[in-house]
């Protein structure tokens, strides 16, 4: 039930414990369970325009929202003053800080291939079940590359949507956070569409 999220009724016959039952008094007992969760969290790296445009639709949407970034001036309340956590940290210790559970889904909107190296491997020993790269597919080949030479297995490199967000045909900052979240929503609600349909967000848009 944690690990779906779904509550659920469990029964049991009071009969024997042999068999696992939880008791021999006889008689039924149907329970009704319902996990308690973590809020969803969108964590966003990288506060450029886009980090920004999703940090406030994801806080529009009812995420707690987490941003981080290098860049202390940029990871603030003056400039993101809808976010619920503030990160100013490097990028190779953002996994070690940040609040990454099964409920975080993780927009990675950073401005290079060198911080998407430092991030994901740390990003990619957690429970999130999803992690969002932007850039052009040319630039994730690249991140691949050297992820690939640092020992990071295929298996944990195809958990990762790149590039990030759904086909929407989206140019503007506002536009690709639409694609980022419509995305995360679809990972969230288990949707088909979430590991399919890309958007090709190019570099410009950072």
């Amino acid at each position: 039930m944690v690990r779906d999220g779904q509550p659920d009724i469990l029964h049991y016959e009071l009969a024997d414990p042999a068999r696992g039952d939880p008791g021999v008094c006889g008689g039924q007992v149907d329970i009704f369970m319902e996990p308690i969760l973590p809020q969803p969290t969108v964590l966003v790296i990288g506060c450029g325009h886009v980090g920004q445009a999703v940090a406030d639709l994801a806080h529009w949407l009812g995420f707690r929202v987490v941003v981080s970034d290098d860049r202390a001036e940029l990871c603030s309340p003056e400039a993101i003053p809808q976010a619920d956590e503030y990160l100013a940290i490097p990028p190779d210790q953002v996994a070690a800080q940040a609040p990454l559970h099964r409920r975080t889904y993780v927009a990675v909107v950073t401005r290079g291939v060198p911080f998407d190296v430092a991030l994901l491997p740390g990003l990619l020993e957690s429970e999130a079940p999803y992690i969002g790269v932007i850039g052009s597919r040319r630039r994730w080949e690249t991140a691949l590359k050297e992820l690939r030479e640092k020992g990071i297995a295929e298996e944990a490199l195809a958990r990762v949507y790149s590039p990030i967000g759904l086909e929407l045909g989206a140019e503007t900052p506002r536009e690709i956070a639409v694609s980022i979240l419509a995305q995360i929503i679809a990972a969230q609600r288990g949707s088909e569409e979430a590991p399919t349909e890309k958007v090709a967000t190019s570099e410009k848009a950072r």
